[in-house]
């Protein structure tokens, strides 16, 4: 068993996918990946390109999106620990949907294509259990195309930072610390830096967030989400 893997199971296991996979499952995962350790920028991959496996995340961040042609970013997700993505091009063959891209450095566990092939060839029925990976995302998506039409600014605005906070559903470790630019979190929420900034500074000023350089902290969970149901905050 692959021995630097090995000492982040724990961490793995924090996380509800991996934890309630069948423990030979689990084995077989990480006694067959390796580490990726990526500098800031860098891409874990591009959108277009070919399947090499699953990716968790271990330690820093990935963002989740695709830049058009005009430069413009659609940014989805920011991803952090113990997130895994790819599982999508395990389904369809086909190229990857989106760019993955390290936010500072990064250390990511990348099970190759071959074992994944080889595992459900002779494991059909674990498929489910990546198909459960994959319908959770679907799930988290449509509530934020759902929440980008219908809510109003500040109530996507707060949204947004509860479903960050609480891991994405339990795709990530819940945090208290949104390690995340104003202008990063603005192009996920589909608003402009000033306005952003704003709706920051309302939170701050009643104590429910606390911003700082690159980092907004949650002060007060129950408050943010009265703010982000638009009930009035206590």
């Amino acid at each position: 068993m692959n021995s630097d893997v090995q000492r982040y199971r724990p961490q793995l296991a924090t996380t509800p996918w991996f934890k309630d996979l069948p423990i030979e499952l689990q084995d077989y995962l990480v006694a067959r990946s390796d580490l990726v350790r990526l500098k800031k920028g860098q891409p874990l991959y591009r959108r277009g390109e070919r399947s090499f496996g699953l990716y968790a995340i271990l330690d820093g961040a990935l963002s989740i999106g695709t830049v058009g042609a005009d430069g413009k970013e659609a940014l989805l997700a920011v991803l952090g620990p113990t997130a895994w993505i790819g599982e999508v091009s395990m389904f369809d063959g086909l190229p990857r949907p989106h760019d993955a891209s390290a936010i500072g450095k990064t250390l990511v566990l990348h099970v190759p294509g071959p074992a994944l092939e080889t595992l459900l060839g002779a494991h059909p029925t674990y498929w489910r259990h990546f198909g459960l990976l994959m319908a959770q995302k679907i799930r988290i998506s449509f509530e934020n195309n759902e929440a980008m039409i219908l809510l109003p600014a500040a109530q996507r605005l707060a949204s947004r930072l509860l479903l960050i906070a609480g891991g994405y559903g339990g795709i990530n470790a819940e945090q208290s610390r949104i390690r995340l630019s104003q202008d990063t979190l603005a192009s996920m929420v589909s608003l402009t830096r000033q306005t952003t900034n704003q709706l920051l500074k309302n939170l701050e000023s009643q104590g429910i967030v606390d911003l700082k350089f690159g980092e907004i902290v949650i002060l007060d969970f129950d408050r943010l989400r009265a703010a982000s149901a638009g009930d009035p905050v206590p």
